[in-house]
């Protein structure tokens, strides 16, 4: 058995250049609701279901230079142990950044950041404390 196994889409977080203009499109047209604001970043979190969608405001936060407005996603696993994780992620040469508490569908747990092959941001998300 893999030390991880997947459970859902936790969130996806999209830069926006206009944030209400991107808020409207999701809450208004497509039905999310506002779920929380993280101001000191430029971060509005919607809901989506059982999942979320996040906007990242492009004018308080640049993006990186290369193609696309996708911050990351985030992939919420069964389980999270860290050890395990970190074992079979180096066993099969994935570099992982230090694990920390963020916030998603569920709420606050721990996770970690990878890229896969492409150089696209994966967030492994365990479940809430």
């Amino acid at each position: 058995m893999s030390a991880i196994s997947i459970r859902n889409i936790d969130h996806v977080v999209l830069r926006a250049a206009d944030l209400d203009r991107a808020i409207r499109f999701y809450c208004d047209i497509l039905g999310c609701s506002e779920e929380r604001r993280v101001e000191a970043i430029g971060l509005v979190q919607l809901r989506a279901g059982s999942a979320m969608i996040d906007l990242f405001d492009t004018k308080d936060n640049p993006p990186p230079d290369g193609p696309g407005n996708m911050d990351h996603f985030a992939i919420r696993l069964e389980t999270f142990d860290e050890p395990a994780i970190r074992a079979y992620l180096s066993a099969n040469g994935i570099d992982a950044e230090a694990s920390k508490s963020r916030y998603g569908a569920e709420g606050d747990g721990p996770s970690i950041y990878i890229e896969d092959p492409d150089g696209n941001t994966v967030e492994l998300k365990g479940p809430p404390y």
